[in-house]
């Protein structure tokens, strides 16, 4: 079993960020497999120049580590690699140029809302030979969207059991270069996955469209791709995604409120019935108690009681 940790350096770690990579680490090392760490850095100007170090600080505090003979692959550094994947997409027909902007797919009166927002349209397929032509005929930036053709796309999860998506129907063609020159989420993930040889995804509930979307460009690409665990959400007392306004959960504020490394992961281990809420426990003194079979597709619901007491 190979897995990876992929931390976003976008903003400091909360913890429902502790969470995912926890279950994924007991997940993986109960198991005897190997852990790499990717950095998920292409969000443009949401990353933060210091986040990456302070991430990585925030792991090995909390005792998670990872296979560093395997290497760490940072996307932002990868940029040729997925543009040459795009390019061959576009060749064999299955990209084209799309030069819409999010409001005009907003506004489209046939652009209903699937999971991720709303579906394009497909106003720019078959519309320009290339992405040149695109650029000399309207002047705008160019992104390069993948065709998606009709029908579910099923897979079984490892928590949440059967799945199956309709890309074309609740997202339409998606993109898969961004117009800033950029490789999009969905194509880098798949292509950093295949070449870091990780075949078990663990990742939030939230993302469980974006997977059916994968797995048509791994196949368009000749990818193997990998299985799939999604781990429910951390949401707060009103039942929406943890954060800001739910109180500073950051492991940076929490760490400076005077919780120590395994008091903080005792205590998010209780959300999995891994212990009880007051045990401090490193993370390899809860592997004798992990079992895949504890996990629950339930919402784990957090309010600022949790972490009142630091310890």
């Amino acid at each position: 079993m190979r897995s990876r940790l992929a931390p976003s350096p976008t903003g400091a770690f909360h913890v429902g960020n502790v969470r995912t990579f926890l279950l994924t680490w007991l997940h993986v090392r109960a198991a005897g497999g190997s852990l790499v760490l990717r950095v998920d850095d292409l969000d443009g100007p949401r990353v933060k120049a210091a986040a990456t170090q302070e991430g990585l600080d925030d792991l090995r505090w909390l005792g998670l580590d990872w296979d560093a003979s395997l290497g760490v692959l940072v996307q932002s550094t990868r940029g040729d690699v997925y543009a040459a994947a795009a390019a061959d997409l576009v060749a064999r027909g299955l990209a084209y140029p799309c030069v819409c902007t999010r409001s005009e797919v907003e506004s489209a009166a046939s652009a209903p809302h699937g999971p991720d927002g709303p579906r394009y349209p497909g106003t720019c397929r078959g519309r320009f030979a290339s992405l040149e032509a695109a650029a000399a005929a309207t002047g705008r930036p160019v992104a390069l969207r993948f065709v998606v053709t009709r029908g579910p796309v099923a897979f079984v999860d490892g928590l949440f059991g059967p799945q199956a998506f309709d890309v074309a129907d609740e997202t339409g063609d998606f993109v898969i270069f961004k117009s800033n020159g950029t490789a999009a989420y969905q194509l880098a993930t798949v292509i950093d996955d295949a070449a870091s040889g990780v075949d078990l995804v663990i990742r939030g509930a939230d993302l469980l469209p974006s997977t059916a979307r994968q797995l048509l460009l791994a196949r368009a690409l000749g990818l193997a791709s990998p299985s799939y665990l999604h781990l429910p959400l951390v949401v707060g007392p009103d039942g929406r995604r943890l954060a800001k306004r739910h109180g500073d959960t950051s492991v940076r504020a929490l760490r400076a409120a005077g919780w120590t490394s395994a008091g903080l992961v005792g205590r998010i281990a209780s959300t999995a019935a891994l212990c009880g809420p007051h045990e401090s426990l490193s993370p390899s003194a809860l592997l004798s108690r992990y079992s895949p079979s504890q996990l629950t597709t339930a919402p784990v619901v957090l309010d600022s009681t949790f972490f009142s007491s630091p310890r």
